[in-house]
């Protein structure tokens, strides 16, 4: 994917040729203010800067560049002045030592374009009250002990529908699109903890009405690169076409959030006595807030759950499928795996919630898939809301922050046979993804750490541990290798979906 064709460029020219000369002259004289030197990187170019360094996969083209000038890079993506971070420690520095001042947001053209910066617990500054409004509720209603410990039946019987839909692929010999299999258990834990209902089936590919396509283009259009980000001249060219392709993808979302909180609504206002509130669900408990701030809009509270809905659903699912391609692709992995699974879980039993804390090597080949596969491989970019220093180098004000945690995944300096898949590595280690160790935070740290890295960790495990517990795994006939291309987003997709043909064990 080339970022800016030749005809952008052309535009580029006719926009901005004129201001180019009073920007980069007020940049030179900015930069020698100071003692503290800019973090050193490549050559930029006339106008664009970096940007044709870029490439499909930023994550490994910025990767690539820190190993020639190191772990805190300075990019000129157009107008854009960006520092890429790829060491645990220069990450301790952003996500930790100066959290406050790196946690500013940028939001893109993509997330402009239906003004979601304005009510996204993702977008909004971390300073405002409307932030740590949406942090507390999601945090307290959501993902707190007691909230996950309400819904956990709910999990383990959406995983038990899973394994019933993968039990009757294995009766007709059919291959399993795990991608498809996973976001729907996924999206049904999601919708019941929202909305208390189903919003997946697994029989019939029109009833989720393309909801899983339409998330991951949503996700794609808010990640991919776009030059209106680069040069905000560009902004109502769309050149490629993310402000389009997000309006149509949420509209189509808040079609579906607006029919169950209008039935909500309706329910609400025709009871006469007051109802059970411990029954009730995200959604039921956002309509009935009231607090010392304003009374939430149902606009609100559509832009608050299409955080948790993508998030929730898409890298959950993603790091499922990506854990059953590596096991897969290293089936002594999965055998051992298999085997600790079935020593704690006995015959003809299921995997409970409670059984993963007594599966430790299932919880390293989680970690390890977090490594290698980051669902936000950038995390979400952060802004510098004033100047700070880095690892001794100058990041000034407004400059776009990126924490390359896959880059810092795959660092040979920090891990020992860093592309190999090993869960052995985190066997008898306290290193976890809370966001204490920083060489291994997929879900960030600090204030803007991910409220949902309770509830996604216990997913994916229970998941994964319920696959391994119940089918052994071959890959289709004909099929010799399990194909590891990725998609770049905001979020990262196997480009083509994992498909592997379930055989139910035989137990005695």
């Amino acid at each position: 994917m080339d970022i800016i064709s030749g005809q952008a460029l052309l535009l580029l020219f006719c926009f901005i040729l004129s201001c180019f000369l009073i920007f980069t002259t007020a940049g030179s004289r900015q930069n020698s203010r100071g003692a503290t030197e800019l973090p050193p990187g490549p050559p930029r170019l006339p106008i664009i800067g970096n940007i044709h360094l870029v490439g499909k996969h930023p994550h490994r083209s910025f990767a690539d560049l820190s190993k020639t000038y190191g772990p805190v890079i300075s990019l000129k993506l157009g107008s854009l002045n960006t520092v890429v971070i790829a060491s645990p420690e220069a990450a301790r520095e952003v996500l930790r030592t100066h959290d406050q001042i790196l946690s500013g947001r940028s939001p893109t053209n993509a997330i402009r374009s239906i003004n979601h910066q304005d009510a996204s617990l993702v977008w909004l500054p971390a300073s405002s009250a409307r932030w740590r409004l949406f942090r507390r509720l999601s945090v307290t209603q959501l993902f707190s002990p007691q909230r996950l410990e309400a819904t956990k039946g709910m999990r383990v019987n959406k995983v038990k529908d899973l394994v019933g839909f993968i039990n009757e692929s294995s009766d007709r010999e059919e291959f399993v699109d795990i991608s498809r299999a996973s976001f729907i258990t996924t999206l049904n834990i999601i919708s019941n903890i929202l909305f208390s209902v189903d919003l997946g089936s697994y029989n019939a590919k029109d009833s989720i009405n393309g909801v899983q396509d339409t998330v991951i283009s949503l996700m794609e259009a808010v990640g991919k690169p776009d030059a209106a980000n680069y040069f905000p001249l560009l902004r109502f060219l769309d050149l490629q076409g993310n402000k389009k392709t997000m309006k149509v993808c949420t509209e189509r979302l808040f079609g579906v959030f607006r029919g169950f909180i209008d039935a909500k609504i309706a329910e609400k206002s025709s009871q006469s006595n007051p109802r059970d509130i411990s029954k009730n669900d995200f959604v039921d408990n956002l309509l009935d807030y009231k607090g010392d701030e304003a009374e939430l809009k149902i606009s609100d509270i559509e832009h608050f759950v299409l955080d948790m809905f993508t998030a929730g659903t898409d890298t959950s699912s993603s790091t499922v499928e990506w854990a059953m391609a590596e096991l897969l692709r290293n089936p002594k992995t999965m055998v051992k795996a298999q085997a600790e699974i079935d020593r704690v879980i006995g015959q003809n039993g299921i995997v409970e919630e409670s059984d993963i804390a007594e599966l430790p090597y299932l919880q390293a080949v989680v970690k390890e898939t977090f490594r290698l596969h980051p669902g936000a491989p950038f995390l979400i970019p952060r802004k510098a809301e004033s100047d700070v220093e880095v690892l001794g180098f100058m990041v000034r004000k407004d400059t776009q922050v990126l924490v390359n945690v896959w880059a810092i995944g795959r660092d040979p300096s920090v891990w020992e046979n860093p592309t190999r898949f090993e869960p052995e590595r985190f066997l008898g280690k306290e290193i976890d993804v809370k966001g204490k160790d920083y060489e291994l935070t997929p879900f960030g740290a600090g204030r803007r750490i991910c409220p949902g890295l309770p509830l996604a960790v216990k997913t994916v495990s229970l998941m994964l541990a319920s696959l391994l517990y119940s089918f052994e795994w071959k890959l289709p006939n004909g099929v010799v290798s399990v194909d590891m291309d990725e998609t770049f987003g905001i979020t990262l997709h196997k480009t083509k979906p994992l498909h592997a043909i379930p055989v139910k064990k035989t137990r005695h």
